[in-house]
């Protein structure tokens, strides 16, 4: 097949025959497989020198010891410096507390003949040094106390043990894995490396008390350290070997989870059987399922979950970066492990990781928790929290590669209007363009863009456009000219313009390292210079890993030179991140900092959840990878970027319509809601379908809607304390082992859970519903379930689980309308799930839904709202908040309610007077549910509703 594609590749290219859309994308066929991802065009850790070189370390060796005589403690921390024995090279270590309940381990050569580059633009600001105190010293070791946590340096051999409450949660080093290779000049065959010392000091005298066996190792160079080729691609490595590594163990800990971005499970599996994890952001086309592949986007972040405690590793790091799993308890079967216990020699679990990245420095944050929560603020402390996003952002969004022209978008406008099917954004793929030169429009086929957006724009909608890192080279091009003027570009090891493949043909990428260009790039979002955008149109930054279709592994060269004289290989993960900073820079300026953006990105790295949305990338119409979408989801959202979702469909193929349906299902509730199909799919606009089909879509699509104040609330939740919106169940019941490795169900928030159908003719699926003592409610029927239990839940083509947690109160508004924005006066429907307390809590944040006003003005409502002693009271969670709105209260809905009352009243609390009076309502025994028909309250009151 492969010959076949480039045999038809040249012969195109001959002859003028084919489109130019199609002949690109015949030449990505070329590159990357055809029918699936070709692996061969993407390195194995033994390909990857540096990778080989870790990995072939045996534990136990480690030539690192601690200098006791060396330690102080400093204002920024816990200063000391670390000798490798054999090659007698010192470098300097900092051990410091940081902001709450964190500490930060950095190691660094003393005196380096090169920078190393530190990706620091992952972190929102600079930490704050918190209390640390030295609590015991003696000539083996030091502690280090701060909070409730203590650290232990042990001299020699060197490792690290950080304790939580005096027990064990994170050891670095003990295992003896950490190598750390020092920038030096390559040598001659007469002449000592730089950085490596000989037997005599500075001064030319001989180290006192040196014996023979002190004297330093010079460390052969291996084969891949200053030169490697992969495939027909030669990396010149001008600096050498630059990698560091080190290993992290997490004592008592069977499972642990994140770094991602992998198409695998959710909890992580071992890799000493295979390849490692791989943190490298690279497009790869139509991706397997189930291996540790290096995908889109890199977000260096490891949780780590047991019974007790939570705690959070951040590998500060943007170069391509590799982690090893392994455990003691691996392949242990649940009976396995009983046995062990019978015989009263079962072994304590824990996880052991081995991280190593090609160069960089050494900089790892631990987020000691100890409970979910805490290590996601901590997490979110040092990185920022989430943006939080306008309200269409979060309602429905259509799409495909592309929509041919005004009148495909005009119509397919208008057939989710005849279809009764609700939706806020429509976007447009890279066929909108003049000749793929971003921020440009195809003169023929979108002659009237402004016009086109003010149509959508006056039913309450928006619209996207894609715009893509890869430059045209064309000096006709202003973007082009003034980026070649400027000298804007990424440079080649020669010294020239980088120039590669992508979709225009020959083009070269933007220096997004480079502020001025940062600056620059946000200033063409202007009106003005954007032609033919508006205010109501937003963007989607792809191919940002950044994708180069005739690079290594489709990617740019690793010894192309950036900004400030960086190598590729220092910046490549977080490269990608760079694009949509800028763009949403560019948005926010493009409104004088008033209106939220709205921006998607394919490539990521720690930290760009402050600005954005992301996708699972370019899945395909199967049900595997449908099921896979959940686990890729929940590893974003543990490690902080909340707004996630998968192509719903799959992006290459053609699904059937139940696979279609099922997928609609799934993705209404996660939270980024998007269809998206190749250009060479079938049409998928929902009333393409038979009629059960798109009815099912529909109430898919309208199950969301209706509850968009709830998801708006969890995003305010995100953007104010760092907390997952979609979450896996160990987050809500820690303590449950059971939800460990659980991944085909989730929470959203603390209130609702989904399990989403993922197999093809499924008549039902098995549900664990968790929590001793808690209480359910299927959200359709009412029907209740004990916490605890695994249940058989049957499912047809129109349902899937969805259940509300006792104990919680869920807001929705249920009218129909065609966008989010034709809701703001619309009244609220109140869930009451009771736990067997007869208790029930819940919140609601509204502001109007596209603006700073609710952060720089106060023009918010955070309301609370609690239900106990057969009491609901509304209450104001924030008086610095306040907001007009007309909406008011509609409807309440109470669920295990044992019985019914005689009389419903509502009633005023504190300064808010509303006159007492009676409600109507309607209780059904067979669901024990209460129905309140119009209090008619405006939601911005406190009040309280009494049964009696």
């Amino acid at each position: 097949m492969w010959l076949i594609c480039c045999s038809a590749l040249l012969w195109s290219l001959r002859m003028g025959t084919m489109p130019r859309p199609k002949l690109l994308l015949l030449l990505v066929l070329c590159v990357l497989g055809t029918d699936a991802v070709d692996r061969s065009n993407f390195k194995t850790c033994d390909q990857s020198s540096f990778c080989k070189r870790h990995r072939n370390l045996q534990p136990g060796m480690s030539p690192y010891r601690a200098l006791m005589d060396t330690v102080q403690m400093t204002p920024e921390g816990l200063s000391m410096k670390v000798l490798n024995t054999r090659n007698k090279v010192e470098l300097q270590l900092l051990l410091a507390a940081v902001n709450v309940n964190t500490a930060r381990l950095t190691i660094d050569e003393v005196n380096p003949i090169r920078e190393r580059f530190r990706p620091t633009d992952a972190l929102s600001k600079e930490p704050t040094i918190a209390e640390a105190s030295i609590l015991a010293q003696d000539d083996n070791s030091v502690t280090l106390g701060f909070l409730q946590n203590k650290a232990v340096v042990t001299s020699d051999p060197f490792r690290i043990d950080f304790l939580v409450d005096d027990e064990l949660a994170i050891s670095v080093n003990s295992r003896g894995l950490m190598k750390f290779e020092q920038y030096r000049k390559r040598k001659n065959n007469d002449e000592p490396a730089e950085g490596q010392e000989n037997e005599e000091n500075q001064d030319g005298e001989k180290q006192e008390g040196e014996g023979e066996e002190e004297k330093p190792v010079e460390e052969e160079d291996e084969p891949g350290m200053w030169e490697e080729t992969f495939k027909s691609h030669h990396d010149s490595k001008p600096h050498g070997p630059s990698s560091v590594g080190l290993d992290f163990s997490f004592p008592g800990v069977e499972h642990v989870y994140g770094i991602p971005e992998h198409a695998d499970s959710f909890a992580l599996k071992t890799t000493t059987s295979g390849e490692p994890y791989r943190l490298y952001n690279l497009d790869v086309f139509e991706y397997e399922l189930h291996n540790p592949m290096a995908l889109y986007g890199s977000i260096p972040v490891m949780i780590a979950h047991n019974a007790q405690r939570t705690v959070g590793l951040f590998w500060m790091n943007a170069a391509e970066t590799w982690i090893d799993i392994s455990s003691n308890t691996a392949g242990k079967t649940v009976f396995g492990k009983m046995l062990d216990y019978v015989k009263g020699g079962s072994e304590m679990p824990q996880t052991d990781t081995h991280w190593i990245s090609e160069s960089g420095v050494i900089d790892v944050f631990f987020m000691l928790g100890p409970r979910p929560a805490e290590v996601f603020s901590q997490y979110t402390d040092l990185t920022g929290k989430p943006a939080m996003p306008p309200l269409f952002a979060i309602a429905y969004h259509q799409s495909r590669w592309n929509y041919n022209d005004e009148e495909d978008v005009k119509n397919v406008d208008a057939g989710f209007d005849d279809n009764d099917i609700p939706y806020d954004v429509l976007w447009l793929d890279i066929e909108h363009t003049d000749g793929k030169r971003y921020m440009t429009w195809d003169k023929h086929k979108f002659p009237h863009p402004i016009d086109m957006q003010d149509r959508v724009a006056a039913k309450g909608r928006k619209m996207v456009v894609i715009v893509d890192p890869h430059i045209k080279r064309d000096d006709n091009y202003h973007i082009h000219k003034d980026a070649k003027d400027h000298g804007y570009y990424v440079k080649s090891k020669d010294g020239g313009d980088f120039e590669g493949w992508c979709w225009p043909g020959s083009s070269s990428y933007l220096d997004f390292i480079n502020p001025t260009v940062r600056s620059w790039w946000a200033s063409r979002f202007e009106l003005g210079t954007f032609e033919g955008s508006t205010k109501n149109l937003f963007i989607w930054n792809d191919m940002n890993e950044p994708s180069v279709f005739n690079g290594p592994e489709v990617t740019m060269h690793k010894d192309a030179v950036h900004y400030g004289g960086w190598e590729h290989r220092d910046v490549h993960n977080i490269f990608g991140m760079y694009l949509p900073k800028s763009t949403y820079l560019g948005l926010m300026q493009r409104s004088n900092n008033k209106e939220r953006p709205f921006v998607l990105s394919r490539a990521f790295f720690a930290g760009y959840h402050r600005y954005g949305a992301v996708w699972t990338g370019d899945n395909t119409a199967e049900w595997g990878h449908l099921q896979i979408s959940i686990p890729m989801l929940l590893s974003l959202s543990v490690t902080g970027q909340s707004f996630v979702g998968a192509d719903v469909g799959g992006f290459f193929k053609n699904p059937d319509p139940e696979l279609l349906l099922r997928w609609y299902q799934a993705a209404a509730y996660q939270p980024f809601f998007r269809a998206h199909a190749h250009l060479d799919t079938r049409r998928r606009e929902p009333w393409l379908f038979d009629k059960e089909t798109m009815n099912g879509i529909r109430e898919a699509i309208r199950a969301r809607y209706a509850l968009l104040p709830y998801w708006y609330t969890l995003f305010y939740q995100a953007a104010t304390h760092g907390m997952p919106i979609m979450r896996p169940l160990w987050v809500e019941f820690p303590e449950d082992t059971s939800t460990f490795a659980t991944e085909d169900e989730y929470m959203i928030g603390n209130a609702l859970l989904a399990h989403p159908v993922t197999d093809a003719g499924a008549s039902g699926v098995q549900v664990h519903l968790p929590g001793e003592g808690q209480v359910w409610y299927d959200v359709d029927t009412y029907k209740k379930y004990n916490g605890g239990s695994t249940e058989y839940i049957p499912v047809t083509l129109t349902k899937i689980p969805v259940f509300q947690r006792g104990g919680t109160i869920v807001p929705r508004k249920e009218r129909i309308r065609r966008a989010s924005s034709l809701t703001n006066r619309d009244p609220y429907t109140f869930t009451i799930a009771l736990d067997k307390q007869g208790t029930a809590t819940g919140e609601l944040f509204v502001d109007d839904g596209h603006s700073f006003k609710y952060r720089d003005n106060n023009r918010f409502l955070h309301k609370n709202y609690l239900f106990e002693n057969n009491k609901l009271i509304s209450r104001t969670m924030d008086m610095n908040g306040e907001f007009d709105t007309k909406s008011w209260v509609e409807r309440i809905i109470i669920i295990g309610l044992p019985k019914a009352p005689t009389t419903v009243t509502i009633d005023g609390i504190r300064d808010i007077m509303i006159d007492k009076k009676n409600l109507e309502f309607r209780y059904t025994p067979d669901t024990q549910t209460l129905v309140i028909r119009k209090p008619a309250v405006n939601v911005a009151q406190n009040w309280s509703i009494t049964l009696q």
